[in-house]
């Protein structure tokens, strides 16, 4: 398997028909990884009630909040007591004394904005995990519909909520080491889905030392190119695919929520709120460039590929303690968990998605946008996936106007 194509195969989202166990037609952890948990109503479910029983999202227009903004950001900081640390010159911020869940829509609008123009941000001291299940809905719909993912494991009910989950098992490393050198799996959240979320924060439950989420810029990574390249892959476009994820799943002995989607996007998308450009693409979600002949296609993916995952100089990697929200503009971002530790600890955490825009190459084309046209575009998918190279250049690529 080439490694623009190896796909997205993380134990810590799926059911595990090895470890896990099943009760009253519902999947869930052991009763050992069950008694381990600090915060047992987070514990991760795979309800077989909820096999297909999701439509994908339809097309909606989305409003950003960071339209909203004021770029002084003094509704955060001025007179509140709150710090901000930045991590990298271009990248990260760690920020202090300002609790999310108790910010006035104005601060919200704010945020928005210091995540977008600063790609990820870490909250420390938060108290997310003690809210209401409906209380934290409430508050992650404020910047669009929460996506419901389709195989991850959820508490028993919610569905809005991706939790991720390792299970206390001092094997795991050298059975996910088996047959890779790493574990390392870059990518963008559910990039397969038509409008792919924007703003996600990731709330720890329980974890240990190590395990950091780390992070590269895509915007950077584009902006490094040559003007030639980024010339010839700025019309290009790309297939996003979860049908690997769902397989993944399955074979585990898991759920898929929805059916499996394939999304044809940009390979460069424009930022509506930065007004910049971002490489859009990664080696779980992304398996080829339309309008390319196989080799071609695998030729160019595994060299932005690579070029991404190695730019270690537009990378950060946060840490985590249990009391940390880790907030990233997905749109501008690719990231990868990190399996350095071998103790039993469970580490856990969930996650809020809230939904974007549709991922569009320019501004005339985020202007011209409307729900009705990609709806019609929706119906053509699979149609358009089966030209040859040569027919989708003459009805994509040819007369491209940038």
């Amino acid at each position: 398997m080439s490694l623009a194509t190896r796909g997205y195969f993380d134990d810590s989202i799926h059911f595990s028909k090895e470890e896990d166990t099943v009760e009253d037609g519902v999947r869930t952890i052991s009763k050992a990884n069950l008694k381990q948990l600090k915060y047992p109503r987070w514990a991760p479910t795979w309800d077989s009630k909820q096999e297909l029983a999701f439509s994908n999202p339809k097309p909606y227009t989305h409003t950003d909040r960071g339209y909203f903004a004021d770029p002084s950001f003094d509704s955060l900081f001025k007179g509140t007591g709150a710090t901000k640390t930045r991590v990298t010159p271009k990248l990260g911020l760690v920020v202090e004394g300002l609790q999310l869940s108790k910010l006035t829509d104005k601060q919200k609008d704010d945020l928005a904005l210091l995540i977008e123009q600063n790609g990820v941000v870490a909250f420390r001291k938060q108290d997310f995990k003690h809210l209401s299940f409906d209380d934290l809905k409430k508050w992650g719909r404020y910047y669009g519909p929460l996506h419901i993912h389709p195989t991850s494991g959820a508490p028993r009910g919610e569905y809005e909520f991706h939790l991720t989950f390792r299970r206390g098992d001092p094997g795991e490393q050298e059975r996910l080491l088996a047959r890779r050198l790493n574990n390392i799996s870059y990518h963008s959240d559910v990039s397969y889905e038509n409008q792919p979320p924007g703003l996600t924060f990731l709330t720890m439950l329980q974890t240990g030392a190590g395990g950091d989420t780390q992070f590269v810029d895509m915007i950077e990574a584009y902006e490094r190119l040559s003007p030639t390249v980024q010339n010839f892959i700025d019309k290009l476009q790309v297939l996003h695919t979860s049908k690997l994820q769902a397989d993944n799943s399955k074979r585990e002995g898991g759920i898929t929520r929805k059916v499996a989607i394939d999304s044809i996007h940009p390979l460069v998308r424009y930022h509506p709120v930065l007004k910049k450009k971002a490489l859009f693409l990664n080696s779980s979600f992304t398996t080829r460039v339309l309008g390319l002949k196989d080799e071609e296609s695998d030729f160019l993916l595994n060299f932005l590929i690579s070029h991404t995952e190695t730019l270690l100089d537009a990378h950060i990697r946060p840490s985590w303690d249990e009391d940390t929200v880790v907030a990233w503009d997905n749109r501008r971002l690719i990231h990868t968990a990190t399996l350095d530790w071998e103790s039993n600890e469970i580490r856990t955490s969930f996650r809020l998605t809230p939904l974007a825009e549709r991922p569009i190459r320019s501004e005339k084309e985020f202007n011209a946008w409307t729900p009705e046209k990609e709806e019609e575009n929706i119906k053509k998918t699979e149609e358009l996936l089966a030209l040859t190279p040569a027919e989708y250049y003459e009805k994509f690529y040819k007369n491209y106007q940038y």
